[in-house]
């Protein structure tokens, strides 16, 4: 296979300046997340003084030690209701893909350190996503819980959402996913049920607190005066109602145990073991990746540049290259798992969405997984294009996105704008996972285009009605919907709605891809026992 021979040095003042950026931007989200951690810190205290683990500390605890971890959804809620300042992002929950016992699981943990763990909107928005995941891709599901509930201030967009996380762990369980909870804390009313749908239940004694209606709730509903541990205690559950399966003594020995459960599981017995293939790490360094993409989207550059510090061997055998400049698709392996790329060095034209379609056809034909690497403005406009049938074909794409039944992961590199989104598969499409760059953009178009728009039309109305058109009053309003399209376009305010699965440094890109790439992989491999409502307490 032909490697991309790179065009590029990272001596150059454009490299240097564009690493510069680039490193600005990954600055801004770790900062962010720098200032939640700091939250969840200043608790450490007051955790450690009552004989706990910080949630963080749980979750490194459960895992196989020196084994990868990826955290999902990071800054989910960023600036939405509570959090004023970043603070409070991501959902006031940890979670992440990661190994435990040697079995690779989906990772959920109450982030108490963070308003109690209390469910926000997009805390409960991000946990859907991650359920979604791993019913597709059959992940085992450890939860460790202390929460106080749903947010009671924003419980009109909780409270409905919420009910198909339960839904969602019934299904779960009936499609042979088994789900091993440990409640360190408070898990009560609605979430009591979270334990309850659980398929393996373990409560650390004189702290887990399980029930419909606490002591306060119920003496003013029945008159009934009771002591938590009498009425959801670890060991009221363990000895007498039979919701739990095991008691710990602290949050460690909780921990201990879920990796005993979940090394009894016999999952890896499950799935055939994969056939490593040998590979060459790409000839260009992925630090390079830095210098190689614009933070600015409106700059262009060569797509295959960034292909080159991702693929195996920079090997990529380009699909009918000298049919379409502007949308670029090939052949290539990632730690020797073969893939087709869809990627973009502009907007998508008529010939570029047709060799787009037909090669992601080829793709599901063969059953390669799709990696689309998005950078473009959408699809191509003008009297030409209409005539040329660009909806036409650009509807063909979108098809051929929709419909391909192979694993399909996106990189958001920079603009995802307008149709592009949909063609180049955008959350709307659902692929396995899709990860942004701290540099993307993602709206219906540029806020330059928008404010002219909205002055083209506002000057007409002003025409038709026989009106003087204010032009200072239209220049200013352009400046404002420009900035506020930029604000709404920015990769912290998208990832905060969820619009991806976490933003990522550009460097980690080809680790993230393999490692995601190897979880749909092992998924297809697996055969899993369902049955018809999943297994019930008794």
């Amino acid at each position: 296979m032909p490697a991309i021979e790179s065009k590029i040095s990272p001596t150059s003042a454009d490299f240097q300046k564009n690493r510069e950026d680039m490193l600005a931007e990954i600055k801004r989200f770790r900062d962010v997340e720098a200032k939640v951690h700091a939250t969840e810190e200043a608790k450490r205290e007051k955790f450690h003084g009552r004989g706990q683990l910080l949630p963080r500390e749980r979750v490194h605890l459960l895992l196989d030690r020196g084994s990868p971890f990826l955290e999902l959804s990071t800054l989910c809620g960023y600036k939405h209701h509570d959090d004023k300042d970043g603070s409070l992002a991501g959902g006031n929950t940890i979670i992440g893909i990661g190994y435990v016992s040697g079995v690779r699981c989906m990772i959920s943990a109450s982030n108490s350190a963070v308003k109690g763990g209390t469910m926000t909107p997009f805390g409960v928005q991000k946990t859907l996503r991650i359920q979604e995941i791993a019913l597709k891709q059959k992940l085992p599901v450890v939860s460790l819980i202390e929460s106080g509930g749903a947010n009671l201030l924003y419980q009109a967009e909780v409270f409905i959402p919420g009910g198909k996380t339960f839904a969602n762990q019934a299904r779960l369980s009936a499609a042979g996913i088994p789900q091993v909870t440990v409640v360190h804390g408070s898990s009560t009313a609605g979430g009591a049920y979270m334990p309850g749908l659980s398929d393996h239940v373990i409560m650390v004694r004189k702290k887990a607190k399980v029930f419909l209606a606490g002591p306060p709730l119920l003496r003013a509903a029945t008159g009934e005066i009771a002591k938590d541990e009498d009425l959801g205690g670890a060991e009221m559950h363990c000895q007498v109602a039979g919701t739990s399966e095991f008691i710990a003594e602290d949050d460690a020995d909780g921990i201990r145990l879920a990796r005993e459960v979940v090394a009894k599981l016999g999952w890896n017995t499950t799935a055939p073991a994969p056939q490593l293939k040998a590979f060459e790490a790409p000839r260009y360094a992925p630090e390079e990746l830095l210098g190689v993409v614009p933070a600015d989207y409106r700059r262009p550059y060569d797509c295959r540049e960034v292909i080159a510090r991702l693929v195996d061997g920079s090997e990529f055998l380009e699909y009918k290259n000298e049919y379409d400049q502007q949308t670029i698709c090939g052949r290539a392996s990632i730690y020797g798992q073969p893939i087709g790329i869809v990627s973009n060095n502009g907007p998508i034209t008529t010939k570029g969405a047709t060799k787009a379609a037909q090669f992601m056809q080829l793709c599901v034909q063969t059953q390669t997984p799709l990696v689309y690497l998005m950078n473009t403005t959408g699809y191509m406009v003008g009297t030409e294009s209409e005539q040329g049938g660009i909806v036409k074909h650009g509807s063909k794409m979108v098809q051929a996105v929709a419909n391909a039944s192979v694993p399909r992961i996106t990189i958001v590199m920079g603009g995802s704008f307008g149709a592009g989104n949909y063609g180049m598969c955008g959350r709307g499409f659902d692929p396995d996972f899709i990860f942004a760059w701290p540099n993307s953009r993602t709206a219906v178009m540029g806020g330059e285009q928008a404010a002219k728009v909205m002055t083209i039309i506002n000057k007409a109305k002003a025409q038709a009605a026989g009106q003087e058109f204010p032009e200072e009053q239209a220049a200013k309003a352009e400046a404002n919907l420009v900035g506020l399209f930029n604000k709404e376009a920015d990769a912290l305010a998208a990832t905060a709605r969820l619009f991806d699965d976490g933003l990522i440094d550009p460097r980690d890109t080809r680790r993230v891809l393999g490692f995601t790439l190897s979880i749909c992989q092992d998924a297809k491999r697996r055969e899993v026992a369902p049955n018809s409502f999943g297994v019930a307490r008794m």
